[in-house]
């Protein structure tokens, strides 16, 4: 599966579009995480914590995202955009969509 940011694939003619394919997850970090996070906002500097957090979300939204298109028999999906929101304190969820082509 062809997965990309791009409008078109270079090479590649699409034949047919299948349509709008999505993942999305809602995560957060035990209270643990969330403490030593918390801790490290105070003196500054990257909070890993979360950084894990949301790369662990984008990898699942993007997986959830490929398998829609595949079982809709989909060869590639262009045009993909990721997007997060906070739905709660410590909580993200991130949307991963693009539209699914046949090549």
């Amino acid at each position: 599966m062809i997965i990309t940011t791009a409008n078109d694939i270079p090479g590649q003619t699409v034949t047919e579009v299948l349509g709008i394919v999505k993942g999305n997850t809602i995560r957060a970090k035990h209270i643990g995480k969330d403490i030593v996070a918390g801790l490290r906002n105070l003196v500054g500097g990257e909070l890993k914590e979360y950084t894990e957090m949301i790369t662990e979300a984008r990898e699942e939204a993007m997986a959830r995202m490929e398998r829609e298109a595949t079982a809709m028999g989909a060869d590639a999906i262009v045009g993909v955009r990721i997007t997060t929101s906070q739905v709660a304190t410590g909580a993200a969820e991130i949307l991963a969509y693009g539209t699914a082509v046949k090549l």
